[in-house]
């Protein structure tokens, strides 16, 4: 377990899971080395779009059409701070490149570019993120917090936040409703 790269690979949170913030959550696990992990939370819409945090930072929305975009809830980390989950990686001021496809960044001008173009076209916009010190992602893993599955960026942006959890368990070939709440160990 000690070399495990979950990178672009999804958490799911196990029934026994007992943090609030990560009751039900899926995962997108967008870094993680010997320093830690950092992951969005990709199935917790707030209650704000692209519309309101847009106006919020004084962003021009020129693209009505993603006016109705939800803003996630990523994680209880940095909650005043913006991360965009975007395909494709692109070229922008702060930006990790997680796969040859996606990237997550945190610079303004992601936002500017979304707001006067509308690209990158395929956003999920969060306040916050999930992380996780040296170690500490193991810990849980062995402590049967969450099942992983290898992402899809299907899943993160072509089906609605509450499609994406199921889709992911289908990957495991189980439905949340078969997982138990009583961790066991071999």
């Amino acid at each position: 377990m000690d070399n495990v790269n979950l990178t672009d690979n999804f958490l799911i949170a196990m029934p026994a899971l007992e943090d609030p913030y990560f009751s039900n959550a899926l995962v997108y696990i967008c870094e993680h080395n010997e320093n830690g992990a950092l992951g969005i939370i990709v199935n917790r819409p707030l209650d704000m779009n692209l519309a309101g945090l847009f106006e919020k930072i004084d962003i021009q929305l020129e693209q009505p059409g993603l006016a109705d975009l939800p803003v996630y809830f990523g994680g209880p980390v940095q909650l005043d701070r913006g991360f965009v989950l975007h395909r494709p990686v692109g070229h922008w001021q702060s930006t990790l490149a997680i796969s040859s496809e996606i990237g997550l960044t945190s610079s303004r001008d992601i936002l500017a570019a979304v707001g006067k173009e509308g690209l990158p076209a395929e956003i999920l916009v969060s306040l916050g993120y999930s992380g996780w010190d040296a170690g500490q992602l193991e810990e849980e893993l062995a402590q049967n917090s969450w099942l992983t599955v290898p992402a899809k960026s299907a899943i993160l942006f072509d089906l609605p936040p509450e499609e994406r959890l199921p889709a992911a368990m289908q990957k495991l070939g189980v439905s949340f409703s078969q997982l138990s709440d009583v961790a066991g160990h071999a």
